[in-house]
């Protein structure tokens, strides 16, 4: 007897690997975001910590130690309004942004530069906007479960921090949208970075301090000098800010400030994507 053994050709071993490439090239981009959130829980506790505590204790130390002592409520838009209802949904949208500024920056330049992981992607079916696209929607779930987590405790206080509970939660998208519009530009400036000279620090310092302080989120915009108010307006802190407080205790801006707010956060994330996805893109072809 005769053993007849059946080589594959060429072409059959190309169909076999195009086929095996389908499914990652499918759904590349959500394989990117697994490996985003499970790389996450290596810093679980700073997440919780720094993500929710931060925002919190600056809501119990200011907006409810500080309220205490201020008997007169703020003026917002012609409406008076508590001081603890006005701050709780700027330091949601705080939550939101500073959960951004981690995300998109060490991690963007781990997967370039230190840990390479980015390139290691590419030598599979994945593509670099899949790569990116999976950096921005884990930072997003983080985002996500930060935001939730602080709006239940705001809203579980016995204090009145969101007077209209029946809107209250779409503050959560309004800090989620600000979150991307500042982290998404951040991503792509992180990715081009090549060695780590403190720039990050330097974002800390001069650019989310800086929109922390004079973006309207501890007192109204206006009260400020006209030459700071320039700070709110481009921040996109303020945006989510105004948002949020439509939403929590019903803010007057009316319906053409309501488009302008959620324009303005639509086009930062939409050009940072656009330049994100250029920069992955030329990057890793290196």
């Amino acid at each position: 007897m005769t053993t007849r053994t059946d080589h594959p050709t060429l072409d059959d071993l190309r169909a076999e690997a195009l086929a095996a490439g389908r499914r990652p090239r499918r759904h590349g981009s959500w394989y990117v975001t697994e490996h985003m959130v499970r790389a996450m829980r290596a810093y679980g506790w700073t997440i919780v910590v720094g993500a929710i505590g931060q925002p919190i204790m600056y809501l119990l130390g200011l907006a409810i130690g500080l309220a205490a002592l201020i008997q007169v409520p703020l003026v917002s838009h012609g409406q008076e309004v508590a001081y603890l209802p006005f701050v709780a949904p700027a330091l949601l949208v705080t939550a939101a942004i500073a959960v951004a500024s981690e995300e998109m920056t060490y991690p963007v330049m781990a997967g370039f530069k230190w840990r390479r992981y980015f390139y290691g992607f590419t030598a599979s079916p994945l593509s670099s906007p899949q790569i990116a696209n999976g950096v921005i929607a884990g930072a997003t779930a983080r985002m996500i479960v930060a935001v939730v987590a602080y709006y239940l405790f705001v809203w579980l206080l016995p204090f009145g921090a969101v007077p209209t509970p029946a809107t209250g939660w779409l503050a959560i998208f309004a800090g989620v949208a600000a979150g991307l519009a500042f982290g998404i530009p951040l991503m792509a400036y992180a990715g081009s970075i090549e060695d780590d000279k403190g720039q990050f620090a330097l974002v800390q310092r001069f650019l989310f301090m800086p929109m922390f302080l004079f973006s309207g989120t501890f007192y109204p915009l206006e009260t400020l000098p006209g030459w700071l108010q320039w700070i709110g307006w481009i921040s996109p802190l303020w945006h989510g800010a105004e948002l949020g407080r439509t939403a929590t205790f019903g803010a007057d801006l009316g319906p053409g400030m309501i488009v302008l707010h959620i324009a303005y956060l639509l086009a930062l994330a939409a050009v940072g994507y656009l330049w994100g996805r250029r920069v992955f893109t030329e990057r890793l072809a290196k």
